[in-house]
């Protein structure tokens, strides 16, 4: 209690002093009142869901996502905003305690300046408040088709043109428009591959959360069938349960859901693709991830039927586990898909020239694809989002990739 209390205060008097520049820019009052009301409003909301509108789970569900994301947005257009009005005022005080030691006449019109000033804080704390809203109203079912074309001097010749569509981290409990997740949906099917892989978080919490969404999974379809593995928010381990017994039966729930509608889940163990006489192995291991994370992935149970000489292509949900423990492995995985990170949902992309988000503090690989020691990875940015309902500049991804046997000069 003692920390609501804290945190209302701050962030009441924040939005006092915030909304300060409001008031210097505009003759309107209504437009100072109506900045108030909204803040909090959005205040209000935040403090309803995370308490008494509060539901089983750490990871937040719908109305606790909205309630934290307008937080976010609000919090940023203020941030920002106190930033250039605290400068001001530091300037003025130490302006005034000049004058008055030195008994300078002033010169120059603060209330001027502050004006100024209020305008050009306002208009840049403007562009991550908007685009956070942005993020939220449309950003996060902005799907992106990434295609990528890997050569390999020991693909089977078979395959030599094979192509697999590469999806993650639906996280169901999250969607929130049914009509946009059918798009994306279609938007998948459309790229007709001949494998199509799921690597690992299809709910947040709890396996019901798949049940409304069930039938337009099952609509997923490949000619060579649909993979997928756990990721860790498939484990149920972010739930208080009452008994192991009933995280037993939402784990069981969840895999046979899967099942249902389709995929082959792959728990530490792998399967042959074969056309005509070649074939590939599709090694697929349960989540495996650095630190806290959940570490059920066992990759010589997970090979122990292929040969080590074999085409290799490893789902694993976290790329921490290529760094970590894949590229270290007796075994050469020639191609490892993963996701897990979302690119933190937030960040800059543009082709050629920059490519940066915060998950970069946290992941050597983060988005998109790698190489290292002759092996590959792509980092999958995911479908679906997760906490912030949103997603800015890392858009949700729909990879395909064409494997092409590499010609030897």
């Amino acid at each position: 209690m003692l920390r609501w209390i804290v945190f209302v205060i701050l962030y009441v008097l924040l939005a006092i002093y915030t909304l300060q520049a409001l008031r210097t820019v505009t003759r309107f009052p209504w437009v100072y009142y109506g900045g108030m009301a909204l803040s909090l409003l959005v205040l209000g909301n935040f403090i309803y869901q995370f308490t008494l509108g509060d539901t089983p789970g750490r990871v937040l569900n719908v109305p606790k996502s909205y309630a934290f994301g307008l937080l976010m947005a609000i919090l940023s257009f203020k941030v920002i905003t106190i930033i250039f009005l605290f400068s001001e005022d530091i300037f003025r005080f130490l302006s005034g305690l000049y004058l008055k030691v030195n008994g300078t006449p002033k010169v120059f019109s603060l209330p001027e300046r502050r004006r100024f000033l209020s305008v050009i804080a306002l208009s840049i704390a403007a562009l991550p408040f908007s685009a956070l809203l942005y993020g939220m109203y449309r950003g996060k079912y902005n799907f992106k088709v990434l295609r990528y074309q890997m050569e390999f001097e020991d693909l089977p010749d078979s395959f030599d043109g094979y192509r697999i569509t590469q999806v993650s981290d639906f996280h169901c409990g999250s969607f929130d428009n049914r009509k946009k997740i059918a798009y994306g949906i279609d938007l998948i099917n459309r790229q007709k591959s001949d494998l199509l892989l799921f690597t690992g978080d299809m709910v947040n919490n709890m396996a019901k959360e798949m049940l409304p969404w069930k039938d337009l999974l099952a609509s997923l379809e490949a000619k060579d069938g649909k993979f997928s593995v756990l990721g860790n928010h498939d484990y149920g381990d972010y739930v208080e349960w009452e008994t192991e017994k009933e995280k037993r039966e939402n784990l069981e729930m969840l895999m046979e859901l899967q099942r249902e509608i389709g995929f082959d889940l792959m728990l530490n163990e792998s399967r042959y693709l074969k056309r005509g006489a070649d074939k590939i192995a599709l090694v697929g291991v349960e989540n495996w991830g650095r630190g806290g994370f959940k570490k059920a992935g066992d990759l010589n149970k997970a090979t122990a039927q292929i040969h080590k000489d074999d085409f290799k292509i490893l789902m694993s949900h976290d790329p921490s586990h290529w760094e970590d423990q894949v590229l270290k492995h007796p075994y050469h995985y020639h191609l490892t898909l993963c996701g897990h990170t979302h690119g933190m949902q937030f960040g800059i992309e543009i082709p050629g020239w920059i490519k940066w988000s915060p998950a970069k503090w946290r992941y050597k690989y983060w988005a998109g694809v790698y190489e290292e020691l002759g092996q590959l990875i792509n980092v999958n940015r995911g479908f679906g989002f997760l906490g912030y309902p949103g997603r800015v500049g890392i858009w949700p991804e729909i990879t395909v990739i064409t494997l092409k046997k590499k010609l030897v000069a």
